[in-house]
């Protein structure tokens, strides 16, 4: 009989997606009451979002916030790991008692984004003949995740959000909100998103989708019950190790890495840099606690995103939102640049003057400047 060594590392679930029967942690679920048309075509017979809440809904629904994840988020914004969440809070510090969206006066809901593997309806749930979806998903656009969001807010009874919020994926989100549903949106705050996304983005993301589904243990998506260790972890680390590297910016990486090898391994005899290592660590993470079909399903939402796309070009859209608007970038953001930011900035009738965040840190700067993000929130709800 085989055993696993006590000091081995077990082996990756085939996703990393949470299932029925696995702790809810501080999960909540809303269940829509009837089929969600697609913009692509189509429909969703059955459309469940996992969302979690912070404080209490003022009786007149008027302190609702909403707060919308990243591509590998999820609605755990605050809070430790635990039974039910494999990471702590994305945005720590941001939400709770005496902080920018302090609790004793707001109402924060974030919702798992419909396509998404941590409760919502995504390629890991079970579908209308009892199987996963796997494969078969159907394919998504931002305005379908957001039909989804607004269903949400009717069942909570929050006919208007006070403050809409969301950086990158979840900025394209904000964005939509604020031009599908106007009357709906107060305030606005956006993050390292661009009004539609740019031929270098989709370029970007085709890349990491062709590592996913070159991967032997992608099946076509139907590998959701393969035995553990025989998941599509490769092409999903693969794209990750690739997302990384655009999420932080060249100097950071020079900085922090350069050219020193890891520990004692030598790269000329098939050692890793201390760069690798750092890749290698965030694809083994993602792996452990993502889908790669819900990787594949959000990124090609992403890859959709025009905010113009019907509405008579990306000026027209923009002219529809009435929100109080402040639109903010990273200064070394190499993937969603400032010049996209001040598009938005110029073309929002309510938007302030373009802010900036300054970060070493690429990308991810939104998410890891948690002050100057506070401080843009408290200009936005004092």
């Amino acid at each position: 009989m085989n055993t696993v060594p006590a000091t081995a590392v077990p082996l990756p679930p085939a996703s990393g997606a949470w299932r029925e029967g696995d702790p809810p942690g501080r999960r909540q679920w809303h269940v829509r009451e009837k089929p969600l048309a697609l913009e692509a075509g189509g429909e969703l017979r059955t459309v469940r979002l996992a969302y979690e809440t912070w404080g209490r809904l003022a009786p007149d629904g008027s302190n609702a916030v909403l707060v919308l994840h990243a591509l590998t988020g999820d609605s755990h914004v605050v809070g430790p790991a635990g039974p039910g969440h494999p990471t702590a809070g994305w945005w720590d510090g941001l939400i709770g008692p005496g902080r920018a969206l302090d609790t004793d006066r707001w109402f924060v809901v974030a919702p798992n984004v419909l396509g998404g593997c941590q409760g919502s309806t995504g390629p890991s749930s079970l579908g209308p003949d009892g199987r996963r979806w796997g494969g078969s998903f159907p394919y998504l656009t931002q305005r379908d995740q957001v039909a989804a969001e607004a269903d949400l807010a009717d069942a909570l009874g929050i006919d208007r959000w006070a403050l809409v919020i969301g950086g990158s994926m979840g900025g394209m989100r904000a964005l939509e909100w604020a031009v599908s549903h106007p009357e709906r949106t107060q305030a606005l705050l956006l993050l390292a998103c661009p009004a539609a996304a740019s031929a270098e983005q989709i370029a970007w993301a085709t890349i990491q989708l062709h590592a996913i589904r070159s991967d032997p243990h992608w099946r076509g998506g139907d590998y959701h019950d393969a035995a553990p260790g025989h998941g599509p972890h490769a092409g999903l680390g693969l794209a990750r190790r690739l997302a990384h590297v655009t999420y932080r910016s060249e100097a950071e990486l020079q900085a922090r890495f350069g050219r020193t090898p890891q520990g004692a391994e030598n790269p000329w005899h098939n050692g890793r840099y201390q760069v690798e290592s750092y890749l290698d660590h965030h694809a083994a993470k993602l792996v452990r606690r993502f889908d790669a079909g819900s990787y594949t399903v959000l990124t090609e939402a992403m890859n959709s995103h025009d905010i113009g796309r019907a509405r008579g070009g990306t000026a027209a859209a923009l002219r529809r939102v009435t929100a109080r608007t402040l639109v903010a970038g990273v200064d070394s953001d190499r993937l969603y640049p400032l010049s996209q930011q001040a598009e938005l900035a110029a073309g929002i009738p309510g938007a302030d003057r373009l802010r900036v965040i300054e970060s070493p840190y690429g990308h991810d700067g939104f998410l890891i400047e948690t002050d100057q993000v506070a401080a843009l929130v408290r200009e936005l709800t004092g």
